[in-house]
């Protein structure tokens, strides 16, 4: 099981980068946009590195949802592999028999 702090920190970023992703990405539009002159795109690039780092949606962390682990993740079924197996263990999963031989 992961630190309780790590995972309120990971879904802290979760609610930022929701609250803050129009904003980044209206900033980063003016960016990219070459048709603005440069100098409303650099005030677009001051805007954006004043804006919280975690609001910046890299920083989120795949983890599982039952253990909390960060790493060996399945995307599709935000589970890790120990979670997965001792699931699929418990035929709690559907489809997914543990193979003996």
């Amino acid at each position: 099981m992961a630190k309780k702090s790590s995972i309120e920190k990971n879904n802290r970023r979760r609610k930022m980068v929701k609250n803050a992703a129009p904003k980044r990405a209206k900033l980063k539009a003016i960016v990219m946009d070459k048709k603005v002159s440069i100098e409303e795109r650099f005030e677009a690039v001051l805007k954006l590195s004043k804006m919280p780092k975690n609001s910046a949606k890299e920083r989120i962390r795949n983890r599982c949802e039952v253990t909390g682990r960060p790493r060996a993740t399945y995307r599709k079924l935000k589970m890790s592999r120990l979670a997965l197996r001792e699931f699929g263990a418990k035929g709690m999963i559907p489809g997914l028999v543990k193979s003996s031989w």
